[in-house]
């Protein structure tokens, strides 16, 4: 029997969280979707198959009939959702973060850990090229890490010849956000960052504000440093004039036996043996939902530990919690959206 599962939310994110569990075909299937906004939620329904469609989670975890659930509403009610979810003894799925901040998180974390089954749906990790990066790493391919350095830049936030703001045309949401860009975006390369690297601090931060639609930030330049003292530096702005309006990763990480390279979707291996591995970023991107959720399935089977478990957003929280206390950032007040 499949595991039975109700998706929380219909939002822009969720078509993709419907692909990747369509990809699973009889081991899962959503059954129920929940959404205020009902119009999209039976958009969502009738695009994919799904058979119930409910204004409120509480209405649909009451129907009953779940084996799991899937949040992937906005970050201010996942708390509050999880340990709705958590009071019908359901395995959750949680989109990042667990809760908008640490102390929440912690909260959140400190009450329900052990009670179920809980992932924190961190798909970034899961893109095929830093799987292939991560593999690369844990076999010393290019020694000892040394030093660190992942940009991205879009102009997916400064004015088209009409006056558009195409990341915020994207995902309306992000003019209202007070933390934006560490917390919504950034937060995804900290993880993945940990992922291949280790434990990581925040040693310095600075974060910018150019778009006058936004209330909390678009530029940020951070400074990390590993546990073994490598230097790691993070470079990001969604205000660069000229840049692509989606964004693309760029990554070194420098050892003392050689130098690991991704830029637009070419990963390179540079050192006694070059490699060369050209992705699709399409292919790479669908990827990266269907790898975390086929995660979340294959530990339910197995019993097997979630790669990321609420321990370990916790860590990467505190990264993002540690950005706007060293930068000192203050949110727009008043803006106008």
């Amino acid at each position: 029997m499949p595991l039975k599962v109700g998706l929380i939310g219909a939002g822009w994110v969720t078509q993709h969280h419907l692909k990747a569990w369509a990809t699973l075909g009889d081991t899962a299937r959503v059954v129920a979707i929940a959404d205020p906004a009902t119009e999209r939620a039976a958009e969502r329904a009738a695009a994919f198959g799904i058979p119930a469609v409910f204004a409120r989670a509480e209405d649909m975890l009451a129907a009953g009939g779940l084996d799991a659930v899937d949040i992937a509403a906005p970050r201010a009610v996942h708390a509050k959702l999880v340990r709705l979810a958590a009071g019908y003894g359901l395995p959750i799925l949680c989109q990042k973060p667990l809760a908008p901040t640490l102390a929440e998180a912690q909260a959140l974390v400190a009450e329900i850990d052990g009670r179920v089954p809980l992932m924190v749906h961190e798909n970034w990790r899961f893109r095929a090229y830093y799987r292939q990066a991560a593999d690369w790493l844990r076999a010393g391919r290019i020694g000892r890490v040394k030093a660190a350095h992942l940009s991205l830049a879009t102009s997916g936030t400064v004015p088209d010849g009409e006056g558009r703001f195409m990341a915020l045309e994207r995902q309306p949401f992000m003019r209202t956000e007070a933390r934006m860009l560490v917390a919504e975006v950034l937060i995804h390369h900290l993880d993945t960052l940990r992922m291949l690297l280790g434990p990581l601090t925040v040693k310095a931060a600075a974060l910018s504000r150019t778009c006058r639609e936004m209330a909390g930030e678009d530029g940020a330049v951070i400074h990390l440093q590993s546990a073994d003292g490598a230097g790691v530096s993070v470079f990001a702005t969604f205000a660069a004039y000229g840049a692509p309006a989606q964004q693309s990763d760029r990554l070194m990480i420098a050892g003392d036996a050689g130098t690991l390279r991704l830029e637009d979707g070419h990963l390179s291996l540079s050192g006694p043996v070059p490699e060369p591995i050209a992705y699709d970023a399409e292919t790479t991107y669908a990827g990266s939902y269907t790898g975390a959720i086929g995660h979340f399935v294959r530990c339910l089977e197995t019993g097997a530990p979630f790669e990321t478990g609420p321990q370990d957003n916790l860590e990467t929280l505190r990264l993002v919690e540690d950005c706007y206390r060293l930068s000192g950032f203050e949110p727009r007040q008043g803006h106008t959206a």
